[in-house]
């Protein structure tokens, strides 16, 4: 069992917590970075929104 599905399995039912919580984080490295990573800032919350909270009922391929 990998990282990412032990993770989705204790997030299950909190999904708005966790992309608030992602939200967050990448506003506080936006701010310690003052802007100058923010559009990788950006597409790692994209992608971390996606792994958590989208593709809970697909499989992994």
């Amino acid at each position: 069992m990998s990282v990412m599905d032990k993770l989705k399995q204790m997030l299950k039912g909190h999904e708005d917590q966790a992309e608030k919580g992602i939200d967050k984080t990448g506003d506080f490295v936006d701010e310690k970075s003052q802007g100058k990573y923010s559009s990788q800032v950006d597409t790692a919350q994209d992608k971390l929104k996606e792994q958590l909270g989208h593709d809970q009922d697909q499989p992994p391929q």
